[in-house]
């Protein structure tokens, strides 16, 4: 281990930003930010890959801090009610990249995508980098794709200036291979790189930032983190990784997933990310960045095995709340008032529209966005309510939420939830509100007629109406 990974390591570890925030001393000492007049924001998005509602400290996770993000959240709006575009990984990136209901684009609907597929991202559809681009700004994609493979799809085809990560959904974090396979590329090369993954991400994020300070343009850089995203491992397991490596079937990586981990690696793995992070923060004020970047953090879907996802139940694959509800924070120098928190619903494909906006540019008039412009809402002002719409095909997944309203249906069953009094999604309120129930199925259904279907969008076997009348109590 490096010294610099030692010092993050041990900052990660500090109890003092929790205890300040609980005090409210915090808020008061933070640094003010102040966006330079008439200079166009840059925008550094960290998105972590199956990170739970509540596997930050300042989201309630109780055997372990992030303090980092915990000042992040100080610093700037926290949303308590962030959404991502889908319960799995790749349609929740077609729904960032292009700012539009994933279900559109038959990549959208398809999850786990395999290396042999043969669908991705069109290169020809307008995307956030791109659109970015045309107004002026430097792109990078530092982390994880998959979107799709070469030589057909990949992120410099897609507005992106550079790109250095992965291209698959998962990679062991020290080998950087899958299935036996190295995926570690440096644009379309592919490299041999010694270290923990979520710490070469970081270091190629620190090494972007000192080039973007050389320069004029704005930029953007998309930090797609593979933590925690299994095989778990914290950044002192190698020797595990040399075992997986003598297992080139999908059976060896598999262990990891279905036998390997446990709760005190994933802590390691979360509060690793967390120091890191910090590494870059601090990099942007050395290098006198920080008052002109946007910084956001979130993740690309509910938590998976050894996430917290309370006060909700469900998890990564589920339209129940802990499958689709991920945190989000944003530091917007000039624009979020410090220790902000918002309750308004937003979702992964308002990144796009927002952006955009504060750069000066729009969507691509032959491809309008889905998502709309949440800066009020990081502001601290209330927005209007719009619907929010998901399915997916295992169980045949259905969700709409509007206001304090959440229609699901999953494996046959149907609900009406109040997600703001029950975010359990305990009470199933159909029968007594039956107006409501007919209005949310309805507008699901005309909003679903404008999209794309699977051919597999059945109640698949797997999670039985028996386990969700365990679960919910009687439902139809």
């Amino acid at each position: 281990m490096t010294d610099k990974t030692k010092t993050a390591s041990s900052f990660s570890r500090r109890g003092l930003l929790k205890t300040a925030l609980a005090t409210g001393a915090l808020a008061a000492a933070l640094p003010a930010f102040a966006q330079t007049p008439g200079r166009k924001p840059n925008f550094l998005f960290i998105m972590a890959d199956d990170l739970g509602y509540a596997d930050l400290s300042v989201y309630g996770r109780r055997d372990y801090e992030t303090p980092v993000l915990d000042r992040l959240a100080a610093q700037g709006t926290r949303f308590t009610h962030a959404y991502a575009n889908s319960a799995v990984c790749s349609a929740t990136r077609v729904g960032l990249i292009t700012g539009r209901y994933q279900y559109r684009l038959p990549v959208g609907l398809v999850e786990p995508l395999s290396k042999n597929a043969g669908v991705g991202l069109p290169p020809s559809h307008p995307t956030l980098p791109s659109l970015l681009q045309d107004v002026g700004y430097y792109t990078a994609l530092i982390g994880k794709w998959h979107l799709g493979e070469l030589p057909t799809y990949g992120p410099l085809k897609s507005g992106y200036d550079e790109f250095w990560g992965i291209r698959q959904g998962g990679v062991d974090y020290f080998t950087h291979k899958i299935y036996g396979e190295e995926d570690l590329w440096d644009g379309e090369t592919l490299i041999e790189e010694s270290g923990y993954l979520t710490e070469l991400l970081f270091d190629k994020t620190v090494e972007t930032l000192e080039e973007r300070s050389r320069q004029d343009e704005p930029w953007l850089i998309s930090l797609h983190l593979t933590a925690p995203h299994w095989p778990w491992e914290g950044p002192n397991d190698g020797d595990i990784a040399e075992r997986l490596d003598e297992k080139v079937d999908p059976a060896g990586m598999a262990i990891l997933h279905y036998d390997g981990g446990n709760l005190e690696t994933y802590a390691e793995m979360v509060t690793y990310m967390d120091a890191q992070i910090g590494r870059v923060l601090e990099k942007l004020e050395e290098l006198g960045m920080a008052d002109d970047t946007v910084v956001v953090f979130t993740s690309d879907n509910g938590g998976e095995r050894f996430s917290d996802t309370w006060p909700f139940t469900g998890k990564k694959t589920e339209l129940l709340e802990g499958g689709i509800r991920i945190p989000a924070i944003v530091r917007w120098p000039g624009l979020a008032t410090p220790g902000t928190v918002s309750d308004t619903p937003i979702m992964s494909m308002d990144w796009l529209p927002t952006f955009l906006a504060a750069a000066g540019g729009a969507p691509h008039p032959q491809f309008p966005s889905d998502g709309v412009d949440v800066r009020a809402a990081i502001s601290g002002r209330q927005m209007a309510d719009r619907p929010l719409f998901w399915k997916y095909k295992n169980h045949g997944q259905q969700a709409a939420r509007l206001g304090k309203w959440k229609y699901l249906k999953i494996a046959g069953n149907t609900f009406l939830f109040d997600v703001v009094a029950d975010p359990l999604e305990r009470g199933n309120l159909k029968q007594r509100e039956p107006e409501v129930y007919a209005e949310m199925v309805g507008a699901w259904e005309r909003w679903n007629a404008g999209m794309l279907v699977h051919p597999e969008e059945t109640n698949s076997s797997g999670f039985s109406g028996a386990n969700l009348a365990d679960h919910f109590g009687a439902g139809s």
